[in-house]
Parts: structure tokens; sequence; C-alpha cells
């Protein structure tokens, strides 16, 4: 897995001061991408056990509420694995702490995927710039759902965060 950034006190991408790891690689090329630059799978730079330990050292302070994985796409076939380990490792060594994660993808598409047992919040669909609004939390299109993982789980249905 490559990675273009690792945010750190990050208030825009799930709720609290969050760590965020964006991902190199996305396959959804969608129309006014905010992050372009992380569409090449073969771009950034390699995550190793450094990257790794630094994420674990934000995730020890007490005020940091969790880890939010974005890019790119973490579920792109060149990342899933990596973040399905680092997410499973994160819920296992901070299970006070949650995992918000960002893609392309619909639930429908990913809800049987290991990662999903993993995830408090998943931020499902492709963004498109006409169903842009600067209002709707969390999501940078109205089509894109902000879902609770667990209770979606739970019930067996959709349920929005």
């Amino acid at each position: 897995m490559r990675y273009h950034n690792i945010t750190k006190d990050d208030m825009l991408n799930g709720s609290g001061l969050r760590v965020v790891l964006w991902v190199a690689g996305c396959a959804h090329h969608c129309p006014q991408c905010q992050n372009p630059i992380t569409w090449d799978p073969d771009g950034g730079l390699p995550f190793t056990d450094v990257e790794k330990q630094e994420i674990f050292q934000e995730l020890d302070k007490d005020y940091i509420s969790g880890i939010t994985f974005s890019g790119g796409d973490p579920l792109h076939p060149f990342n899933i694995g990596e973040v399905t380990a680092l997410a499973r490792e994160i819920a296992q060594r901070y299970p006070e702490k949650t995992i918000w994660l960002y893609t392309g993808y619909l639930w429908e598409e990913v809800k049987d995927w290991e990662i999903a047992r993993y995830l408090d919040v998943l931020v499902d669909g492709k963004y498109k710039p006409w169903l842009r609004d600067v209002h709707y939390e969390w999501a940078g299109s109205t089509n894109q759902r902000v879902i609770d993982v667990k209770k979606t789980l739970e019930q067996g249905r959709v349920v929005l965060y």
C-alpha cells in the first residue's frame, strides 16, 4: 500500500479530532474530485511500519477520537488488504476509538467484506459534483451516505449516522 499523507488533529473527516490516512489508488475517478493526485496506486510513498507507528502515536493520545481512512480509495484492490489489517489492529488495540472510512463503493458492495466488522462509520458512494452540498455533514455530495456501520449490521438495514 502507498499513501499521500497522514493528517493529525483533523476535524473535517469525521467526528472529533482524528488522524487521517490518505491512501494512494482510486479507480472511481469522480469528476471534480478534490484529490485526483491520489488516483494513481503507484503514487505517494510506501506505507511502512514507521507510518503505522506514527498513527499509533496519535491514537495513543486521549483527545484523539479515532482514525479516518480516505484517499484515494481505501478499498481499492491495492489497498484493501493492508487497510483491513490496519483497521483490525486498531480496533483491537484501541477499542474506544472510532474508525471511519470514505469510499466510492456502495455499502451494498462492501457489507460482507471483512473490513466492515471494524468500521464505525462508512461514507459510501462516488462524489457527484452536481449533487454537491456544503451543508451536508461529512460528505461531499448528497448521494453519499454517512452510515452507522454497527447499527446497520445489527439491524440488517442501512442506518445513517
